[in-house]
This record gives C-alpha cells, structure tokens and sequence, in this order.
C-alpha cells in the first residue's frame, strides 16, 4: 500500500449521522406505519384481515426503542462515556423532551372525554377512558408494573419504558463504550437471555410482553440500538459495503414477514437497517426529510387521540347505512388527519416550546451533529 493510500486509510473516521438523512427517512416511514396499525381495525375491512403483517405493530414499537438507543448513544455516548457531559443536565433535557408533550395529549383527550360526558355523549369504548387507569399514564409509571395506564393515549407506555432506558444511559456508555464487539455480542446476549426468561416465567416473548413489563422489553432492544451505535461511531465501514447491508436486510425482513413475525430475527434485522442508515454520510441533506424525521415524535403522541376523536365523531353519527365507499373514504381522510393533526402540534406547540425550554446554548452538541434530533 502506498503512503497515500495508507494516510487516506487512516484518517477515515466513521459517518456523523445528520438531519435529512436516512435515519429521518426510516423514522417518519415507522411513524407512519404506526398510524397505519393504530387505524386498522377502523376500516371497513380490517386490514389484519388482508394480511397478518398488519397486525405485527409491536415490531414498529420495538423499532422505535431500539432506534432511540442508536440515537441517542451516537450524540451522547462519547460525551458521557468520557465524563465529558453533565449526568444531571442530560437527564433534564431528556424529561424535558418527553413530558410537556406528553402532560399537554393526555390533558387535551381527558378534557374531551369530560366534556363529551358533561354533554350526555358516551365514547364507543368506554372501558378504553377508566378514569382510574389515567394518574398511572399522566406520570408515565405503567412500564414499572404500577398499576393503571391502560387506554387513555396506549402508546405512551413506550415513552414510560424509554425514560427509564434513557436515565441509565450515561452508565450504559461508561461501561461498553469502547468495545464495539463485546458491547454487540452483549446485546445479542442480553436479548436471547431475556427472551428465554421472559417465555418462561411470564409467558410472552420478551418483545411482546405487556404494557406493565414494559421497561424490562425495553431495556434489552435499547441496548441492541446502543451496541449498534458503539459499532457506528468506533468503526469504518465504506458506504457501499454499509448500503448493501442495509438493503440486504432490509430484503430479509420483507421476506421474512410475508411468511410470519419471526420475532428475535426481525429485532436483529432492524437493527442492521438502522446502523446502516447511520453509516451513510449525509452529503445532500433534503430539509424535507428533516422536517418529516422531526414531525415522527408528535406522529406517535398524537396518532391515537387523532384516531378517538375522529372515529368517535362518525360513531355518534352513525355509519350503518354508508356505503362501503363512504365509508373508506372517511377511513382515509381520518387517516390523513392523523398527519396533519401531528404537523399542527409538532409546529403549533412541541417545537416552539422546545426551543425555549431548551434554547440554543443550553446543551453543546457532539461534533457533526445538529442540535435537534428525532426524538429518541
């Protein structure tokens, strides 16, 4: 090899992730699954019924929590393997992200739920709005096995398990920072262990297990998307060589759901897609994306109550005698509702708040990377 040759491949340094990438393509295209599965059983044709896939929204949960941790590790890890990052101003900017959002939805939905009561209109499910269940979601505790969090806004109980992951973190990256190997091979580990356990003692697989075990599904797909963010920032791989992974696996996990879930090697699978996406240098980053990638926090947030309010108006009204068009055609405005609803909070509410309870120079961000990220 040449001295030139030799200095190039030196001084080759891992892809910074970036806005307007491919990991804010996969974010918003997951987001958007999600509200897909949330609107399913609205249609008129159940789309479960149309094929099984469509019922498999657990993986696009688990997507998220494995994301979050890739994310999350790739702007913090170094800084807080190093020392170099505030433990306590972390974890601020973290509680911070998630629950003004989150006290804001489930205020707004137990308001149209009392009102709607006050004005004599029951909601088609009214088991899904037990007042009690509410105190448990509102603090975001019902990952931790306390009692209560069930309907209301259901989603959030992933925000309840994340919280928990984010807060372990700094502790997390001290620990595996810099092995990338043995940081994978604990992950894989940790997983397959847990998922034995959880079969064996609780009955489910650990990915699937309930809303009240939910920080212990959690903790083991974090740490898949933490391992997969060590690999990334300690270690080169050519762009060629990481989009063809990506879109192997990619590939493979098409293959494979057209067939069944496959659960531990979907986890797997998507994990591989997502540190291929952040592999891939942004060269041109498209501020569409951006956008897009951005707006997928208050796409999971809002989603649900988009999807209560709007089935619950035409429920009222009744549908009974619709044509199967009309009926569709409500299904997909409501639908589309679901992203301009999340649009509105995202730039009428969340950003805005954000930028003042986190204003530019509260934080520094690690070197290539934009300050505001996807929520993780």
């Amino acid at each position: 090899m040449s001295d030139r040759a030799s200095a190039e491949s030196a001084t080759r340094r891992p892809a910074r992730i970036a806005r307007g990438g491919w990991l804010d393509v996969l974010r918003f295209a997951a987001g958007a699954l999600i509200i897909l599965y949330h609107f399913r059983e609205a249609a008129p044709l159940p789309l479960g019924q149309i094929h099984p896939v469509f019922d498999r929204g657990f993986l696009l949960t688990n997507f998220f929590i494995i994301d979050s941790g890739y994310v999350l590790a790739r702007i913090y890890g170094e800084r807080l393997a190093s020392g170099g990052m505030d433990v306590g101003a972390y974890a601020r900017q973290r509680l911070l992200r998630v629950f003004p959002a989150h006290l804001v939805v489930i205020a707004g939905l137990a308001a149209l739920v009392a009102a709607a009561a006050l004005a004599g209109v029951q909601p088609s499910n009214p088991q899904w709005f037990d007042w009690a269940q509410l105190p448990a979601q509102a603090l975001l505790v019902q990952a931790y096995g306390v009692p209560g969090g069930v309907g209301w806004n259901a989603p959030t109980w992933t925000l309840s398990a994340l919280i928990g992951c984010y807060l372990l973190l700094p502790w997390i990256c001290r620990a595996l920072w810099a092995r990338p190997w043995a940081t994978t091979l604990a992950a894989v580990g940790l997983l397959l262990a847990a998922d034995f356990a959880s079969r064996f003692w609780l009955g489910d697989p650990v990915y699937r297990l309930p809303l009240r075990f939910g920080f212990l599904r959690a903790l083991p797909l974090f740490l898949l998307g933490v391992a997969a963010a060590v690999v990334g920032a300690r270690l080169y791989v050519r762009p060629a060589v990481a989009g063809a992974l990506g879109l192997g696996a990619f590939a493979a996990l098409t293959l494979v759901q057209a067939v069944g879930p496959f659960g531990l090697a979907s986890l797997l699978l998507m994990t591989i897609i997502i540190w291929a996406a952040g592999a891939l240098p942004v060269v041109r980053p498209s501020r569409l994306i951006e956008h897009l990638g951005l707006m997928s926090f208050a796409m999971f947030l809002t989603n649900e109550v988009t999807r209560i309010v709007w089935f619950g108006l035409f429920d009222a009204v009744g549908q009974a005698n619709w044509s199967v068009g009309m009926r569709w055609g409500v299904w997909a405005v409501g639908l589309a509702a679901a992203f301009v609803g999340a649009a509105v909070f995202r730039y009428g509410f969340d950003r805005p708040v954000q930028a003042w309870l986190n204003p530019p120079g509260s934080t520094t961000p690690a070197p290539g990377v934009s300050r505001e990220r996807p929520i993780a």
